[in-house]
């Protein structure tokens, strides 16, 4: 009951700020299209492009995390929550989309060079910065516990750092006049976002797959249930996760007949031990009786 009463508590501030971040995020998106086009900087645009996939990520996370907390009906036994991986692997994917098409077009500015102005770059990108630095803050603590809020917040983070990188190519050409920085940095720019989205883009995949959770050993907990006494063996073992904190167990317990009257005090001290020790709060165990198991 705790688990519950905290989310509650903590949800309207963490919804609150996602709001913020997003009208925060669609304003700079205006201001940095407006400037790219001004000064002709593709830097910028890309800049501007990663800022409005920033917005969508955010207003994915906002209504994967309203969609998460619905409770569970008749069609969705285990509630929403994963909606949230959901929300993060839509936002991943964009995000290398995102970073190929600015690959292709740093390329086509290289092959084709054009005039930057470098002082409207210059001040766009700052406002910029301040303003990712501003959403990220918002979001950092959220994002410590949520895959989809650590989704919008590597937006946000690389997008600070492509903002960093466009002052400093701004700087760069006004000090030599080399418009080649500018196609370089988007380069940058794109193969960071890729390497940082990769990494977790695998992790909810495996979550949306059913994968085993990487931090638990299926053979170790195997060898933690037939410790119990009158267990026989256990065959017949899955696990995987609900979403990025709840694990989910399914096993089949073998025992001796002799031992057929003590099955729900076997059932209660591996179900707590399996909550003790390891966290996993839904266990399913069907019991079988020595000799009886049908061939797998």
């Amino acid at each position: 009951m705790t688990i519950h009463s905290h989310h509650s508590h903590e949800a309207p501030s963490g919804n609150t700020r996602l709001i913020v971040s997003i009208v925060l995020n669609l304003t700079i998106t205006l201001v940095e299209v407006v400037g790219g086009v001004l000064s002709g900087s593709l830097a910028l645009l890309s800049d501007a492009m990663h800022n409005l996939n920033d917005t969508a990520s955010l207003c994915v996370s906002y209504l994967a995390r309203r969609l998460g907390k619905k409770a569970p009906d008749v069609d969705r036994s285990y509630g929403y929550r994963r909606a949230e991986i959901l929300g993060a692997f839509i936002n991943l994917i964009v995000l290398v989309v995102i970073g190929l098409v600015l690959i292709k077009e740093a390329i086509t500015r290289y092959l084709n060079p054009q005039e930057v102005d470098a002082p409207i770059m210059l001040a766009v990108a700052t406002v910029g910065l301040l303003a990712n630095i501003l959403t990220a803050f918002l979001l950092h603590r959220e994002a410590k516990d949520s895959l989809n809020i650590r989704s919008a917040f590597l937006h946000i983070a690389a997008d600070a750092i492509s903002s960093a990188a466009v002052i400093g190519g701004g700087i760069a050409i006004m000090l030599t006049g080399a418009q080649w920085i500018d196609p370089l940095l988007t380069l940058i720019i794109a193969g960071y976002i890729i390497s940082q989205s990769v990494g977790m883009l695998r992790e909810t995949g495996h979550i949306l797959m059913e994968g085993t959770p990487a931090h638990i050993s299926t053979p170790d907990i195997r060898t933690e249930m037939k410790r119990i006494d009158a267990v026989q063996d256990v065959h017949h073992l899955h696990l995987w996760s609900l979403d990025e904190h709840t694990v989910l167990l399914d096993a089949h317990v073998v025992v001796q007949q002799a031992d057929i009257q003590k099955l729900e005090t076997i059932k209660a001290e591996m179900k707590d031990m399996l909550s003790r020790d390891l966290s996993i709060c839904h266990s399913t165990l069907e019991f079988e009786i020595q000799g009886s198991r049908c061939p797998s």
